[in-house]
């Protein structure tokens, strides 16, 4: 897997060639920018980890042709599941009355009215991590394995990294460092970056991928989380692919009769595939840069994993930044524009963190459903789901002050500055398709003159005349002013 020919002189070099690290590459790729993504194990990780992902990282995937080949190796969920389910053992669960009591509902993806994008089930990390690291390559970027970033100095023209791989050590010259390589980065540690907030939370855990047949016991009902509560073996059922493929959080030492007992089948042929330990870990970086360096992902916030935010609000980490360094390196925008990196990504990952440990306390908030989660929301200050994946807005001193609702994510997605750009259909395809590598406007009557950038007139738009940054967030406003507001923006002043 290793990738051991590679120039010494890069644009932009990636440390940690995990999700969010080869998200970067195919970010960057997209804006004609050819990154070298080095990583410290020798392949991408078998272990599933992380596997909800969010409508945002979906429509990020689909601008750059993903969206298909993420599908094809989703697990298909779009049948009846029960979500989260809180039982003494699997086998002694009566999923039909558990099914018959549960309310009404309809998978989210399937019934989104604000955004294009559709994932047909859970796509866990490693899944993931292949898809990504084919068309990183396919798109030119180097992906090196084996290969560990040892130290990195930094001046006014760039970075100086020495890294060791196959070859034995190698000093990089690069433009510009992304540090993807994860919660205990080395990168933040030697730019002397802090963190803010809870750290560790609760005991240390196992993360026990398995194979087992639980047919007999889930039927034609699947689930994503099962609780299982016997004194016996406490923990975490997580469906992997709903049919053979699960994960087992426990806090005990993993063992096939551990397991056993938990799903309530002494007698149940099993396999432990792979064991990973983990801790949930609450933290912000105080600072997402520093110079020519810039933190992504769980280098620069560790979000625990209820809400399924922390991958999520890592590859939007990675989309905000790959558009600016394109331009700076370019010359196409001042450098200055590189600084909005902190000041919009760091509220969005305290967001993310704040509404995970709200969920914490109780999971209703999130997989609970109606009026009565939506009241537990409120009463704890919680935002809806959605809010947190695509709902917030950049520029205010929070990710979600200003916001029309809580609630409802297509009351926020209204065209104001900040916000993600409004979903609506313009012929077979969507207004978030047309967004391009350039500042585009959208609106519903024609401009006076050329802006300069590409102009999208749709019928019926209703939002006004907006200026649209790379990555589909609205930029600017007004009926008057765009040709101004065009040069300002996009020069990044």
């Amino acid at each position: 897997m290793a990738d051991t020919v590679f120039p010494e002189v890069h644009d932009v070099l990636v440390a940690g060639g995990g999700s969010v690290g080869l998200s970067a590459a195919v970010f960057l790729a997209r804006h004609g920018v050819r990154a070298l993504v080095v990583e410290r194990e020798s392949g991408p990780r078998a272990h599933p980890r992380a596997t909800g992902m969010g409508p945002r990282t979906m429509e990020l995937l689909r601008e750059v042709g993903l969206e298909q080949a993420v599908n094809e190796v989703a697990v298909d969920m779009t049948g009846a599941t029960l979500g989260k389910i809180t039982v003494d053992t699997l086998a002694g669960a009566d999923l039909a009355t558990l099914a018959a009591d549960l309310p009404a509902r309809t998978r989210a993806f399937d019934t989104m009215t604000y955004s294009p994008a559709r994932l047909r089930g859970v796509c866990p990390q490693n899944r993931l991590d292949r898809v990504l690291l084919d068309a990183a390559r396919e798109r030119g970027a180097h992906v090196a394995y084996d290969t560990e970033l040892l130290s990195l100095e930094q001046d006014a023209d760039g970075v100086t990294a020495v890294v060791s791989g196959p070859g034995g050590p190698r000093t990089l010259r690069a433009r510009y460092l992304i540090a993807a390589d994860g919660v205990r980065s080395k990168v933040r540690e030697t730019l002397g970056i802090g963190v803010t907030g809870p750290g560790p939370l609760g005991p240390e855990l196992h993360n026990v991928m398995f194979h087992a047949d639980l047919g007999h016991l889930t039927g034609e009902y699947g689930f994503a989380l099962a609780e299982i509560t016997t004194p016996e073996a406490p923990g975490m059922i997580m469906a992997i692919d709903g049919k053979s493929e699960w994960v087992f959080h426990t806090a005990q030492e993993p063992h096939p009769d551990l397991v056993r007992t938990a799903i309530g089948d002494p007698g149940l042929e099993l396999e432990i595939v792979s064991v990973l330990g983990w801790r949930a870990r609450g933290q912000v970086a105080d600072r997402f840069s520093r110079g020519r360096v810039f933190l992504v992902g769980d280098a620069a916030h560790a979000v625990p994993p209820t809400g399924a935010f922390g991958l999520n609000t890592g590859v939007a980490d990675a989309h905000n930044l790959a558009w600016k360094l394109a331009r700076v390196l370019s010359g196409r925008s001042d450098p200055a524009l590189l600084d909005t990196y902190h000041d919009e990504r760091r509220p969005v990952a305290q967001l993310a963190l704040e509404q995970s440990l709200l969920r914490m306390r109780d999971l209703r908030m999130h997989f609970g459903h109606g009026p009565e989660a939506a009241r537990l929301r409120a009463e704890a200050g919680a935002v809806n789901a959605p809010i947190v994946h695509v709902g917030y807005r950049y520029g205010g001193a929070s990710a979600v002050e200003g916001l029309p609702s809580t609630e409802d994510v297509t009351l926020c997605l209204d065209g104001s500055p900040g916000s993600r750009l409004p979903y609506v259909r313009v012929g077979d395809r969507s207004s978030l398709d047309l967004v391009g590598t350039d500042f585009s406007v959208f609106t519903g009557t024609p401009v006076d003159g050329d802006p300069g950038v590409p102009v999208h007139v749709i019928d019926g738009w209703p939002y006004g005349t907006v200026l649209v940054r790379p990555d589909g967030f609205v930029a600017w406003r007004g009926e008057e002013g765009l040709a101004e507001a065009v040069r300002t923006c996009t020069a990044g002043a």
